[in-house]
């Protein structure tokens, strides 16, 4: 098994429909595994052998797809760094992946020269590096086939800890990435005719799996943007040939604020949320005015896609990240391990060939993160409903613990935004000498509306019980994110309590 073959596939039965386009400029399925074939043909030459580590830390692009399918098709394993790493926190991660060559761009090359020969690494590929992308193409052979790999290879590295600040390296395996591009694939109803949109970084699991890999397993094309550009997104969804949205609820909440929603989107048959909990009152407003509605599922890095909620949408639960992928397990457990009845709170475990082979040279984190028989622990509280359905009630490292009672941010956040004059919100607890922790609710109101503390917690009064209810109330102009649009809680924190000591 190689995760290259789908690429193989979609070339051999649709060479001539677009695989990508960027800036209006379109490459084909032939032409894109021609540039995958001369890379990976290329790198045999540089002495890349199977199994050996390959970084890659550009921007989203096509040499990025072309350069990381023709790492994959010679059984090597690509290592998919944030392009937005510096200084530090990029040599950090080069010198923890140990990668003998790195495809990267040239504002990158001072700080990789520094570990030429000292952390494995031997060769940057960029402009002014050791050879550009274009030498390394010339260099290779069009013709080639993927290598045959053993299913539990590790295919593909990606970085985790995005709100956590602890960055581990996730394994994932060929088996794994086909298992969820054909999951993805199979929920989105997805076929060679259809176009996403995809401006999310491919070094996450949302960009890489969920849209660019299922995208090209079923033979549709991925409009690429670099990054999120509103202006950018508007003109490419007037050219009406869009049909796959992928976004995360801050940019839903910004489109939300367009006078012309529906006309907006064109054609546009589906729309999906990742990386953040979407508030039901966002997927209301959103179903109200478009008529469309927003698609949610359940992953990690560690394991993905575990549910889906949008199959058959007339059984959509507003609420609910949906029923288990077929293959996939699920059980909900308390802290000590034991497993808990259907209906009642605990951490969200998962089984199936979905999960992660183990972190990178991490056995400690490795060995936290299993529970015995294979079952990964989330870190996420949920509990099902009598129809299988499965409900996220919040991150296990978010819970507030004030005056001895248990408050889910998430709980709070969501009475928040059935606020009219709300936009964002983040809800943290900070230290208390009096209740251990205190609910502050940090906020951030839509353009040109002011919001009035008192009538917040007036208001919260009659959704929420007494103790849920947030002590302080914070209005700011934005809220820290990371590059998939996750609010940054533990930024908050720092950023806040550092203010206060």
């Amino acid at each position: 098994m190689n995760l290259a073959v789908n690429l193989e596939r979609s070339a051999f039965y649709f060479p001539h429909r677009p695989a990508i386009r960027q800036a209006g400029l379109e490459i084909t399925y032939a032409q894109l595994n021609n540039r995958a074939n001369r890379i990976a043909t290329g790198l045999i030459k540089m002495g890349i052998k199977p199994g050996e580590l390959v970084g890659l830390c550009t921007p989203n692009s096509v040499d990025w797809i072309a350069f990381y399918f023709g790492v994959l098709k010679i059984g090597a394993v690509v290592v998919t760094l944030s392009s937005l790493l510096t200084g530090d926190e990029l040599v950090k991660l080069v010198s923890h992946a140990k990668q003998r060559i790195i495809f990267t761009d040239e504002t990158k090359l001072q700080e990789l020269e520094q570990l030429k020969g000292s952390g494995g690494l031997e060769k940057v590929i960029c402009d002014r590096g050791d050879l550009s992308i274009q030498r390394l193409m010339a260099t290779g052979s069009g013709l080639f086939e993927a290598l045959d790999r053993n299913r539990l290879d590790t295919a593909a590295i990606l970085y985790t800890g995005g709100t956590t600040g602890i960055p581990k390296g996730v394994m994932l395996t060929h088996e794994g990435i086909n298992f969820s591009s054909y999951s993805i694939a199979y929920y989105e109803r997805s076929t060679e005719k259809d176009r996403a949109l995809c401006f999310l970084p491919f070094n996450h699991v949302f960009g890489q799996i969920h849209i660019m890999n299922s995208t090209i397993l079923s033979s549709g094309c991925l409009e690429l943007l670099p990054t999120f550009d509103m202006e950018r997104i508007l003109e490419v969804l007037k050219t009406g040939e869009i049909t796959k949205f992928f976004a995360v609820p801050t940019v839903y909440i910004r489109f939300l604020g367009l006078p012309d929603l529906k006309k907006t989107l064109g054609p546009l048959r589906y729309c999906f949320s990742a990386a953040a909990s979407m508030a039901m009152e966002i997927c209301k407003q959103w179903k109200e005015r478009t008529g469309i509605t927003i698609a949610e599922s359940y992953g990690m890095t560690e394991a993905m896609p575990i549910t889906f909620n949008h199959y058959h949408p007339e059984k959509h639960v507003v609420g609910s990240v949906g029923q288990l992928v077929h293959g996939v397990e699920v059980q909900i457990r308390d802290t000590s391990g034991n497993l808990l009845e259907q209906g009642q709170e605990g951490e969200i475990c998962i089984r199936g060939p979905n999960v992660m082979k183990a972190y990178l040279d991490n056995p400690e984190g490795t060995s936290a993160a299993f529970w015995e028989g294979g079952w990964v622990r989330s870190g996420d509280i949920g509990l099902f409903d009598s129809n299988g359905y499965l409900f996220i009630v919040d991150r296990l490292k978010d819970l507030i613990i004030t005056g001895g009672e248990n408050v889910y941010p998430r709980e709070v956040e969501e009475a928040l935004y059935s606020v009219p004059e709300v936009e964002e919100c983040a809800v943290i607890g900070l230290p208390d000498k009096e209740w251990g922790e205190r609910v502050v609710a940090f906020i951030v109101p839509k353009s040109g509306k002011t919001i009035s503390n008192s009538d917040l917690k007036s208001f919260l009064k009659t959704r929420l019980s007494s103790f849920k209810v947030p002590k302080e109330y914070i209005i700011t102009g934005d809220l820290p994110k990371s590059t998939a649009g996750k609010v940054l809680k533990r930024e908050i924190k720092k950023k806040f309590v550092g203010n206060n000591e």
